[in-house]
């Protein structure tokens, strides 16, 4: 064996709570790809005949009061719960890690500015914000997954200048501005590249409450509108049915718990994985 590979460091392994989660989310992010070419009914095909079915070998999860299959809409609403947690993140993101790492590096009073706007926001409920941005427009996906987003650009800001504020006194920041580099180039390519572990970290955890916000506001009716097949709208069009055919809401709802699971899930593993302070406690 050569000095090297003797001297060369083990190869962490992923968590496997970490391997879990990945794979249960792939497995809903598939399912809602092919959703439209593997469900064995039309979502919005009704069938007053069908209808309140429970589940069976024909209609696994039942029939709706429509007589519209359950599992061929659960499938169909899939893509949105996912649109909702991922489209909301990616827009906190790319509004809120930016005003982080303006807010962090200009002290003054555009670090006032930024961050009493940031403290404004957060003093909101999540749910109250939301329905405050949606309460000027008209309802529909798009519109409550850029909600949704906003709602969570005050968390990813704090935590971006968090970060920003520790890596600001390191010595290759210090030697940056010795060379003569601007703000930009020292936030682009010094801080953004060692800042990454800990926003995955918070991004992973933060598709979670995306997802959950999403399906409260579409519960709430200010999501995608009927006939959609909106996890969180289903679930508020089974309430009259409860008693009668339980399913109608019930196959959404487990859905929806095991995609917030397997997220949550995934984060925790990335948290294992990428923070130092957690390394040896880990589940793989």
């Amino acid at each position: 064996m050569s000095a090297s590979a003797a001297t060369a460091a083990p190869r962490r392994r992923l968590p496997r709570t970490l391997v879990v989660g990945l794979v249960v989310v792939g497995a809903i992010a598939i399912l809602a790809i092919l959703g439209p070419w593997i469900a064995p009914y039309d979502p919005q095909g009704f069938s007053m005949r069908m209808r309140l079915r429970p589940p069976s070998a024909e209609h696994w999860f039942g029939t709706d009061e429509f007589g519209r299959d359950v599992f061929s809409r659960v499938l169909a609403g899939a893509h949105h719960s996912l649109l909702m947690g991922f489209g909301a993140t990616a827009i906190s993101l790319v509004i809120g890690v930016p005003l982080g790492l303006i807010a962090a590096f200009h002290r003054g009073w555009v670090e006032e500015v930024v961050m009493r706007g940031v403290d404004l926001m957060i003093s909101l409920p999540p749910v109250l914000l939301g329905l405050l941005i949606l309460a000027v427009t008209e309802p529909g996906l798009f519109k409550t997954v850029l909600a949704v987003g906003l709602v969570y650009v005050p968390i990813m800001t704090r935590l971006a200048r968090a970060v920003a504020l520790e890596l600001l006194a390191e010595d290759f920041v210090e030697a940056a501005r010795a060379r003569g580099e601007g703000a930009f180039h020292i936030l682009v390519r010094e801080i953004l590249p060692n800042a990454w572990p800990p926003l995955i970290v918070e991004t992973a955890l933060r598709i979670t409450f995306a997802i959950l916000l999403g399906s409260a506001l579409s519960f709430l009716g200010l999501g995608p509108q009927p006939p959609d097949s909106e996890w969180g709208l289903m679930i508020a069009e089974s309430r009259p049915f409860i008693s009668e055919a339980p399913w109608i809401g019930l196959a959404p709802g487990i859905c929806l718990c095991l995609l917030l699971i397997a997220v949550n899930v995934v984060g925790e593993g990335l948290r294992d994985l990428l923070d130092p302070r957690m390394r040896g406690r880990g589940h793989g």
